[in-house]
């Protein structure tokens, strides 16, 4: 079953350490246009997953971020929200995972009730049971009989 939330008010994130942002909702149009920002489009060809996990995340972070909460400056003066706040909070690796777990992966899979799916502890399908009897290769065949006709 897919629960769908339909308000559209902005929320309060928390992310740890005492930093709380105020994000809007996350919709279809917000990650098309993230996926438009210069930054995502001029990504070198084989750029890593994870370089494009922070790029992606940093980008839509500039369009959904609205106000914050326990940022401040080198002196401890909390500071508005401009991009460039937002690109250095995002670098703080804690801070990072807190968006990505509690807001990005929110948007980009759908949470199935009692789906049954075997767990991917690695992202991979480590977790899977074989249901299948291995293949066997060419070399492990037994060797056709020939039998005259």
């Amino acid at each position: 079953m897919i629960r769908l939330d339909l308000s559209r008010e902005p929320r309060w994130l928390d992310l740890g350490h005492g930093v709380r942002l105020r994000v809007g909702p996350l919709t279809t149009a917000l990650m098309a246009a993230a996926r438009s920002d210069p930054a995502v489009t001029s990504l070198p060809e084989g750029a890593s997953n994870e370089t494009i996990a922070v790029v992606m995340a940093k980008a839509l972070a500039r369009l959904v971020v609205e106000d914050w909460e326990g940022v401040g400056d080198a002196d401890g003066n909390p500071v508005p929200v401009n991009p460039e706040g937002i690109d250095a909070l995002l670098d703080i690796l804690p801070l990072f995972e807190a968006f990505q777990l509690r807001y990005v992966s929110k948007g980009l899979l759908l949470d199935e009730e009692k789906n049954g799916s075997a767990p991917l502890p690695n992202g991979i399908s480590a977790g899977v049971t074989s249901i299948a009897d291995p293949a066997m290769s060419a070399a492990d065949a037994p060797a056709a009989s020939a039998q005259p006709s």
